[in-house]
């Protein structure tokens, strides 16, 4: 029977991070499933699940804590039982200018109807022709039950001014 562990990964950036990180999850019979790393503001940031035999998950828990020695703060998160919502899945792209708290309002927004963020990337773009920055975030979110996609929008657009909503 197999286990899956979610893992978030933070330390300074440098050269054979990843391979320590996957040499711990191979040594113990565990698969790479899935994963989302950047380097920010010269840190590593990672988070990941893998799946490993159940057997095998306090050794590989043991080999990750190791990895302090090198630098590297890794928390793990053993899988629960949770209930999937039986809701709408909606990609989510919305872009407009940059504004102290945007963020905070988006989130709050979905918040308030009760939308689940599955995904979610934020960044700041150049405005084309314009020497502005752009606010720009990108995800998945889960509609609850009964609440339609043009309110999502509709919510979404009273955050900010000239805050421009794509929902597929």
């Amino acid at each position: 029977m197999k286990t899956s562990l979610v893992l978030t990964v933070l330390g300074p950036d440098r050269t054979g991070l990843v391979d320590d990180v996957a040499d711990a999850v191979a040594r113990n019979g565990g698969s790479w499933q899935e994963s989302r790393m950047a380097r920010l503001a010269g840190q590593f940031a990672g988070i990941l699940r893998v799946e490993c035999p159940v057997e095998n998950r306090d050794a590989l828990e043991g080999d990750l804590s190791a990895l302090a020695e090198r630098g590297l703060a890794i928390t793990v998160a053993r899988d629960s039982e949770t209930e999937d919502s039986k809701g709408e899945n909606l990609s989510l792209d919305i872009t407009g200018l940059d504004e102290q708290g945007i963020v905070k309002r988006i989130a709050s927004a979905l918040a308030e109807l009760r939308v689940n963020v599955e995904e979610l990337q934020t960044s700041l773009e150049s405005a084309p022709m314009a020497g502005h920055l752009l606010f720009r975030t990108r995800g998945e979110v889960r509609l609850p039950d009964g609440l339609h996609p043009t309110e999502l929008i509709e919510a979404l657009e009273k955050v900010g001014a000239g805050l421009n909503v794509d929902v597929q």
